[in-house]
């Protein structure tokens, strides 16, 4: 059966080129994937989500994604891009997908909260014994959180969540949900908080999610039916759900660029390898100029991507600039879906098969749609045009008249 995810030798680990954007004594160098260790060499290709993050934690892996190993401290993007390039090179898109939203936004949500609640989730995520769903997207349109309708009622010692979410990566196998929720009416940014819910719970339902593509990411769909907690449940200050949300899905956006460089990698490199070793005439695939030309085209799409990664990579695990990870977000959404394209046509009927390219494809579809939809991250790059056409004016030897050269009439 035909597979465009490379081969693996126990006890080994496949570097994959990827972004390096963190500053510091790692400069330009590829980030080093993480160290092999028999948990996770006994892990096969199709393990689940959940599996693969406790053999990660069980590793001491997990905490290389932040500075110092410290998740209160921020994203590393050299250690968040080589963790998911060894996860992206060992397993699926959907398993990728359950470590990549907890890395990248779950936990550094629910690290902005205190107390021995939070503290406990913290620790057991972290070291791989639970894994955390970021309950966010409602059943009204993710692209307007302002409109959800999963309701925090608030009182002196007590908080009732009350509502729906869907599409939630991890919500079968999560130990607790980390809910987006109203505590009160009106669509002002300051209506909403974060609640810690314990998936055992009274009063929490959990269904998985009508998909065979993302299965083994524990996509579901979680209902709250007035379930009452106590007030240590609630994480970060009332009223700060939406600006924390917005801070961390900006890395959320980066980690999206980070994996998306290691997975255009991985099925081009399998890509060229195959064209390389299918005869054609006296020659191969390979040799053909046309052929030759589109796989081109790809490289200088990953390599754009992964130059945007390495520039602005520092400032959203900094600085959590939004037109910055709105910039990587949807060169992400355009660029994947484009590479396992081409890669696609170029397997032919073989992509197919199941487990193949064709598969792939459609589980990368997400990157256009996870975390903002493309169309909605335009939008916000071109709020900052004018900005961006200042930086990128370049000073040369000669002075530039007031308004320009303008456009040629």
């Amino acid at each position: 059966m035909p597979d465009v995810r490379p081969s693996h030798t126990p006890g080994s680990t496949r570097a994959c080129a990827h972004p390096s954007p963190h500053s510091g004594t790692r400069g330009d160098s590829a980030p080093t994937p993480p160290a092999a260790s028999p948990d996770l060499d006994a892990l096969p290709a199709n393990a689940d989500g959940a599996e693969v993050w406790a053999a990660l934690g069980a590793a001491g892996l997990l905490t290389s994604a932040y500075r110092g190993g410290d998740v209160r401290a921020g994203v590393d993007p050299h250690g968040l891009a080589g963790l998911l390039a060894a996860a992206d090179a060992r397993w699926s898109i959907p398993a990728t997908l359950s470590a990549s939203v907890q890395l990248a936004t779950a936990l550094p949500v629910l690290a902005t909260g205190t107390g021995p609640v939070v503290e406990r989730t913290l620790r057991r995520t972290l070291t791989g014994r639970a894994t955390l769903a970021l309950a966010s997207t409602d059943t009204t349109a993710g692209t307007d959180l302002t409109a959800l309708r999963t309701e925090a009622v608030l009182d002196d010692d007590s908080v009732r969540v009350t509502g729906r979410k869907e599409w939630i990566a991890n919500t079968t196998t999560a130990e607790a949900f980390l809910v987006l929720a109203r505590h009160r009416p009106g669509r002002h940014f300051t209506s909403f908080s974060w609640v810690l819910v314990p998936a055992g719970a009274p009063g929490v339902t959990v269904r998985p999610a009508p998909s065979a593509l993302y299965a083994s990411s524990g996509a579901g769909h979680v209902t709250f039916d007035a379930v009452r907690l106590g007030r240590d449940h609630l994480v970060g200050r009332v009223g700060m759900g939406l600006p924390l949300f917005a801070r961390h899905i900006a890395v959320e956006r980066l980690a999206g660029a980070l994996w998306g460089v290691a997975l255009c990698r991985r099925v081009l490199a399998t890509t060229r390898s195959r064209l390389a070793d299918r005869a054609h005439g006296d020659a191969t695939l390979w040799d053909l100029p046309h052929i030759r030309q589109r796989f081109a085209a790809c490289l200088v799409r990953v390599q754009e991507l992964r130059a945007l990664a390495d520039r602005f990579g520092p400032r959203v695990a900094l600085r959590h600039d939004s037109r910055a990870a709105a910039t990587l977000k949807a060169a992400a959404g355009t660029t994947v879906p484009y590479v396992l394209g081409e890669c696609a046509q170029l397997w032919g009927a073989a992509g197919f098969a199941d487990g193949g390219i064709q598969e792939i494809r459609a589980q990368a579809a997400l990157f256009g749609i996870g975390g903002g939809a493309t169309e909605v991250v335009l939008d916000t790059v071109a709020e900052g045009a004018d900005q961006i056409l200042a930086e990128l004016a370049h000073p040369g030897p000669l002075p530039v008249g007031p308004a320009g050269r303008g456009t040629p009439s």
